[in-house]
């Protein structure tokens, strides 16, 4: 990971596409949380990407945006962070990167039909029953 992240079998996204932020950890930790920067967010800008083809970058951007981030405050460390804000970036971008299976057309069998008939005239005779009788004293 020296080098970049891959996103793809054919993409790998160069570590210095991907900027680091780093900040204050928030929740737990006493003193030692109010002192370090351990909180690591890595955004990456999909527009400015040299990495990445014309297809893949409208792909992300029609679903994750321009802007891609990944933040991660689970481990005391700063370097522990980066490796895990990395990551979860790279789980996105790939997530973002695949193209769903398109759906074939089918159209429901014929004991599926008589299923659903058979249940609807169930259902009709249930509550026929369930009427008060009529007024025919």
């Amino acid at each position: 990971m020296e080098d970049g992240i891959r996103v793809a079998e054919d993409t790998v996204i160069p570590l210095e596409e991907i900027q680091f932020r780093a900040s204050r950890s928030s929740g737990p930790g006493g003193q030692h949380a109010n002192v370090t920067a351990s909180r690591i967010e890595a955004v990456f800008d999909v527009e400015a990407s040299q990495a990445l083809s014309d297809g893949q970058r409208d792909l992300l951007l029609r679903k994750l945006g321009p802007r891609v981030s990944a933040v991660a405050q689970d481990a005391r460390s700063q370097a522990r962070n980066r490796e895990l804000a990395l990551e979860r970036l790279r789980e996105k971008l790939a997530d973002g990167l695949r193209r769903p299976t398109p759906r074939r057309p089918t159209r429901p069998t014929r004991s599926a039909r008589q299923r659903r008939l058979d249940e609807k005239r169930r259902q009709s005779q249930r509550k026929r029953e369930r009427r008060p009788p009529s007024g025919d004293y």
